[in-house]
């Protein structure tokens, strides 16, 4: 189904896919070729006019909001998420004592501009599109296949096996395309987040992506969102997306980097400051005269991250010293002239309106940054460098470390490799090797084809670095190991990832992941160790004497402009082809079609029993693991067997154990299977931030399809808990958090009040009645419940699908 185009990817010889040298080219129609600052290639199969925001439409809709808040200064998050509303009058006005207290009450539905997924997520996306018996997406689309190529032996070797590997759901993923008219960036393309900000975004834009880190594009202005798939299936079909309206939370930046800092230390220091919990309901927005200092791919890097602080998204203004140049050098011309006119005009959209009020704000001044180490475990551990070296040693963390990891979605930019290689080439010149593995991760082939045409992966490669392909790979779990580093042996890493958590990129929940900037990862590889300075230390050379590193040195933007690359890596173009058919193998083990979930009962939930009670962190990684399960990302029932295998038992304080009623042992994804033979619903309780990371709509999904009803929590991330409400579960939040402690495993909960919310679209109080199993003592306990009206019919409906399936056949 993917043509020759694939194949021919695939079957090229070692080499092929990444330097494609001469002897290769000749195998190729179209050569190698390279793009430079005046090239009219666009690297994309869409014209630049349909890439641009609906700008007149924006600020039309802009006036009308200032009509509607005549005394209102907005910020730059709130002029582009008003602009984009679909019925301003009653988002704003409706419940917000007439447009007074906006933030945190208003329900705002919005109509996006556009939609990326990529291939993990589309799977699940596209099956809940299909089923609206829509002819073709409402707004423009793509999807990119990065996240089901393993990182092991290189990408000449990973890449073609990868294709081979997962050709039935890139024939799906590339039919369903060009069926429905989105855009398919073939595997080896590029991560989707250095995809879309190489293409895509835009200062004003509003996206909605299927992966957690999509406001990755608000380094270009945009206000872009990480969803779940049946989120991203709203703006697909037309039909409005809901979004409670943030909170504001200002970032002030002030200063200027220098030396070793870079913009990733501004997230990581951050991120200690706010927790992985400080960003919930909020936009993060970036001003003042330290945005000037930052490239674009900087601030992208900065926004990537937002998603660690569990933030709705994060942005920074249009600015023309940044912005300008990097359209220009992504074939953007015409959108850089239209936002400057904007920019100048009365109606300056992409910049917040003088005056504006944050809820909080806080200051960071760069010039007095110092670079940062986060984890392991978690992205908020956030220990200045100056101080790693006492805290690895109070915490009997491992002094040595196996392997440097650079690259991924959050630092691949020309500016990461070039200040990167300057490093190397340093160390190089000293005559030193580097101790740790070493991976290069390009972020796209656009940046691979560059950096290679530069000189600078050479570098890498002569150093003894390993470049893995144009994906995901190590970050999300893609990575098999080949340093002999065994399951449950504690070891550490330095990536310069975004997401630490426990397992998620070797499997082990052993292996501690240190998140520092790129250059930081690069200098301590050549020492091998976690203690190392390089600001500070030395490294001893053979001939007895030692060498330190010089800062790193880079360049934001190529001088001979960004190189094309690959034309087999191209997308297609994003034209609608009804005579096209999906392909799914109805024996498929990695495809197949959703099932309707039941509709609410017409009453209060009864005999509900608690499935789990867990202990701790409990991310998307916890509820639906990644790594080698990718692969059943388009199969529920298959993918469902990793259903909580990382939940901690507070009961058996064991990780995936749980006990059935005659006191029997099982894993958790087992008795979830054993309760639903059963038809025994079940509900989940647990603490604080549950569902924090990934925008995994499989970990709303798959408890949903083996039979929970509710999930009870201390508090929820805001991506997961939508999730929840579209596939027709509760999300219910303790009154009082004490009462965690008053349930256990097997209690049996029925639901007091809860149908009434639900017909009463979201108002009312609702009480869970738990009948402790064993005693059979009774005890209540109140909670409470976050749903809108529209989300309260999904719940009735059964899910949201459900929902949009009734429209699209009735249209």
């Amino acid at each position: 189904m993917l043509a020759t185009r694939r194949s021919a990817i695939a079957s090229l010889p070692i080499r092929g896919l990444l330097a494609l040298p001469t002897s290769v080219r000749q195998l190729l129609p179209l050569g190698r070729a390279f793009a430079t600052a005046t090239d009219s290639v666009s690297p994309v199969a869409s014209n630049v006019e349909a890439r641009t925001p609906p700008y007149p439409k924006l600020l039309k809709r802009l006036e009308e909001v200032r009509r509607l808040l005549p005394n209102r200064k907005l910020t730059l998050a709130e002029k582009i998420l008003f602009s984009h509303l679909d019925n301003p009058e009653e988002s704003l006005l409706g419940g917000t004592d007439n447009g007074a207290s906006i933030r945190g009450r208003a329900t705002l539905k919005l109509k996006p501009d556009r939609v990326a997924m990529q291939d993990a997520s589309a799977q699940m996306a596209l099956l809940q599109f299909m089923s609206c018996g829509l002819p073709t997406t409402a707004v423009p689309a793509s999807i990119h296949c990065d996240h089901m190529i393993v990182g092991e032996k290189g990408a000449d070797v990973d890449l073609p096996n990868s294709i081979a590997g997962n050709k039935e759901v890139y024939d799906f993923l590339e039919s369903a395309a060009k069926k429905y008219g989105i855009e398919f960036w073939p595997p080896g393309a590029g991560i989707i987040h250095q995809a879309v900000l190489e293409n895509y975004a835009a200062p004003g834009l509003m996206m909605l992506g299927t992966d957690s880190h999509t406001p990755n594009a608000g380094g270009l202005g945009a206000i872009a969102i990480g969803v779940g798939g049946a989120d991203a299936v709203d703006a697909l079909v037309d039909a409005p997306w809901e979004l409670k309206a943030p909170k504001i939370r200002g970032v002030r930046l002030e200063g200027k980097l220098s030396g070793w800092v870079s913009p990733k230390d501004v997230i990581l220091a951050l991120a200690g400051k706010l927790t992985v919990r400080g960003g919930t309901g909020y936009i993060i927005e970036y001003h003042g005269p330290g945005v000037e200092s930052l490239s674009c791919t900087g601030m992208a890097t900065v926004c990537n991250m937002g998603a660690e602080i569990g933030a709705t998204t994060s942005i920074f203004p249009f600015t023309p010293s940044s912005h300008v140049p990097y359209l220009q050098a992504t074939h953007r011309s015409s959108i850089a002239e239209q936002a400057l006119r904007i920019a100048s005009g009365p109606q300056n959209l992409l910049a917040a309106d003088a005056g504006a009020q944050y809820d909080d704000e806080v200051v960071i001044n760069l010039s007095e940054l110092e670079p940062h180490i986060n984890g392991p475990f978690t992205p908020d551990l956030s220990t200045p460098l100056s101080a790693f070296k006492a805290t690895v040693e109070a915490n009997a963390w491992p002094e040595t470390f196996g392997a440097g990891l650079i690259g991924s979605c959050t630092n691949s930019s020309y500016a990461d490799m070039t200040r990167c290689e300057s490093l190397v080439r340093q160390a190089s010149e000293a005559g030193l090797k580097p101790k740790a593995d070493f991976f290069i991760t390009p972020g796209s082939e656009q940046i691979r084809a560059t950096v290679d045409r530069d000189g600078l992966m050479q570098s890498f490669e002569t150093a003894g670095g390993m470049v893995l392909a144009n994906a995901c790979g190590p970050c999300i779990g893609q990575w098999s190991r080949t340093d002999g580093v065994n399951k449950g042996e504690a070891n550490a890493i330095f990536t310069s990832y975004n997401r630490n958590f426990p397992g998620r990129n070797d499997g082990n929940r052993q292996t501690m992941n240190f998140l520092a900037s790129p250059e930081l990862v690069t200098a301590m590889s050549y020492a091998g160790r976690t203690d190392f300075n390089p600001m500070t230390d030395t490294i001893p050379l053979p001939n007895g004497q030692s060498f330190r590193f010089a800062p790193p040195a880079g360049t934001d933007l190529p001088s001979a402009g960004f190189a094309v690359g690959n034309p087999h890596f191209q997308p297609t173009p994003p034209v609608a082809d009804s005579s096209v058919e999906v392909a799914i193998d109805p024996e498929s083990d990695r495809l197949a079609v959703l099932e309707p979930f039941e509709p609410f009962p017409r009453e209060d939930l009864t005999g509900l029993r608690v499935l789990v009670k867990v202990k701790g962190q409990c991310t998307t990684d916890t509820i639906s693991a990644a790594g080698p399960w990718l692969k059943y990302k388009g199969h529920l029932p298959n993918i469902s067997e990793n259903t909580l295998i990382g939940a901690i038992s507070a009961d058996t304080e064991a990780v995936n154990t749980v006990t059935d009623f005659d006191g029997s042992s099982h894993t958790i994804p087992d008795l979830a299977k054993k309760w639903k033979s059963e038809s025994q619903p079940w509900i989940v309780v647990a603490e604080h931030n549950y569902g924090e990371g990934s925008a995994r709509e499989h970990a709303a999904l798959q408890p949903r399809y083996l039979g929970c009803r509710i999930v009870l929590a201390k508090s929820f991330a805001r991506i997961h808990e939508t999730n929840l409400k579209k596939q027709g579960v509760v999300p219910l939040t303790f009154a009082d958090e004490a009462d965690y402690d008053r349930l256990a495993g097997c209690d049996e909960v029925r639901t007091e009040g809860l149908y009434d919310v639900l017909q009463r679209g979201g108002k009312g109080e609702v009480s869970l009645v738990v009948k402790k199993q064993g005693s059979g003592e009774e005890v209540r306990v109140p909670v409470k419940c976050n749903l809108s009206p529209d989300q309260c019919g999904f719940i009735l409906a059964g899910s949201a699908l459900n929902l949009l399936a009734k429209k699209g056949k009735s249209t």
